[in-house]
């Protein structure tokens, strides 16, 4: 069934080093992942109806917490809405 999760940490606790690379390369899957998943949502996403057809609806994962942190403009000009952006913010 697999080993517990204090059996494996306790491979890497006596090397510093490793403990450090093990957790800095978790770091970059999570976020490669979110990353690929947000562009891939943007991609697919249809703002038309935001009413009868929201985020959630349209099986948007990433995004969906994204803007629940606030985080609904871009530097390229985008907007979650479908708006330009004049003031970026900069």
């Amino acid at each position: 069934m697999g080993l517990p999760w204090y059996r494996v940490h306790t491979v890497v606790l006596n090397d510093p080093g490793r403990l450090l690379s093990v957790h800095i390369m978790h770091t970059a899957l999570v976020t490669g992942w979110a990353g690929s998943m947000a562009l891939y949502e943007l991609a697919v996403f249809d703002p038309s109806d935001p009413v009868l057809d929201p985020m959630w609806r349209q099986g948007m994962f990433v995004i969906p917490f994204m803007t629940r942190l606030g985080i609904t403009n871009s530097w390229g000009s985008w907007s979650i809405t479908g708006g330009t952006i004049t003031n970026l913010g900069i």
